[in-house]
């Protein structure tokens, strides 16, 4: 099989195209013939040295695959053979051929390709947390979406506008109109004055009842403030520990000295929640993860959920893909194709 290893910590010529020996199932799991695979900002992290939960180089990342199940171990349900699905995998996902438990596997809906379909497993599920299950946000609600665009930031929009909410982003002024197409209510250009300043204007000065926020340091500190009573912040991510210059361990170290500390009192007397979300951290929770996407899945039929990708690079580019999320060219999801024709691609715009 192809698998892309990152070789070392650094920049996308990290990246290599590597062969390995196909792996065989274990009794519980299924093997996959990978179509797509999908980018996550944690696979730059990782990249970068900046994400703590990752192997050592030479490692090969990636939890999100799609493709056609063509081995099953002893122990699993034969239905499963030959069908087209999507997984969730705990590393390892950029290969041509995974194994993965059957538990982990999903069936691809019908009005969904492998690029769509692999678009909905981490960032639906981390929006779907954030929101439904953390979040509690209910019709009426005020929430703020930081990185609207970012393949978390459409989920949410999904989920939101599903919900009833009002819902706020903060993106660059080129991804706007794109953003209110798919539901955004107000976008906000972070890149020209005080976001907190306008988002509060545009609330009369009440603020969020949630703000979810995957930035980190002292924004943290300041998207808490922008709640009103009762609201909550969730955070799910460090991604600007990606725009400092300095070397790898440091960047983590400066953002953690901007960290806010929240203490409980201040919580108490604030009326006011912040909670964190890891889907890495989940692994365990599998039953809940099934049930949620369950949910999610009954979206898609019902036309809700509209996975979008942004861009879908060749497997031997993944280089390019991490360099096109990094300089935050994307709107939405980017995807390694590992097959550019296969008879479930471009069923979806």
């Amino acid at each position: 099989m192809k698998q892309i290893v990152i070789t070392g910590h650094g920049g996308p010529e990290k990246l290599q195209v590597r062969e390995a020996p196909d792996p065989n199932p274990r009794p519980d799991e299924v093997r996959i013939r990978v179509k797509a695979c999908r980018i996550n900002f944690a696979d730059i992290l990782a990249r970068r040295g900046l994400y703590p939960d990752a192997p050592r180089p030479p490692m090969v990342v990636g939890y999100e695959i799609s493709g056609i199940v063509d081995q099953l171990g002893s122990e699993v349900d034969k239905q499963w053979l030959g069908r087209d699905v999507f997984a969730l995998v705990h590393f390892g996902g950029y290969a041509d051929t995974v194994t993965v438990p059957a538990s982990q596997v999903f069936a691809m809906p019908a009005a969904l390709d492998y690029e769509h379909s692999v678009a909905l497993p981490v960032q639906y599920l981390t929006a779907w947390q954030l929101l439904v299950v953390m979040g509690a946000v209910t019709a009426g609600d005020s929430v703020l979406v930081h990185n609207a665009g970012g393949g978390v930031g459409l989920a949410a929009i999904d989920i939101a506008r599903h919900l009833g909410a009002t819902i706020y982003g903060t993106a660059s002024p080129t991804k706007h109109a794109f953003l209110r197409e798919r539901g955004l209510n107000h976008a906000i250009d972070y890149t020209r004055g005080d976001w907190r300043e306008e988002f509060m204007r545009l609330t009369s000065g009440a603020g969020a009842e949630l703000i979810i926020d995957p930035l980190g340091g002292s924004h943290w500190k300041k998207s808490y403030s922008a709640l009103r009573s009762t609201g909550r912040l969730g955070i799910f991510g460090i991604s600007s520990a990606t725009t400092t210059q300095l070397p790898g361990p440091l960047r983590l170290l400066a953002l953690a000295a901007a960290t806010p500390w929240f203490h409980p009192l201040s919580l108490m007397s604030r009326n006011r929640g912040v909670f964190g979300v890891n889907l890495g951290h989940l692994w365990h929770e599998v039953p809940k993860l099934q049930a949620w996407m369950r949910a999610l899945l009954g979206g898609v039929e019902a036309g809700w959920i509209r996975p979008h990708v942004d861009r879908t690079f060749p497997f031997e580019r993944a280089g390019d893909a991490h360099a096109w999320i990094e300089d935050r060219k994307n709107i939405g999801k980017v995807v390694l194709s590992v097959e550019e024709q296969s008879p479930r691609t471009s069923r979806r715009a």
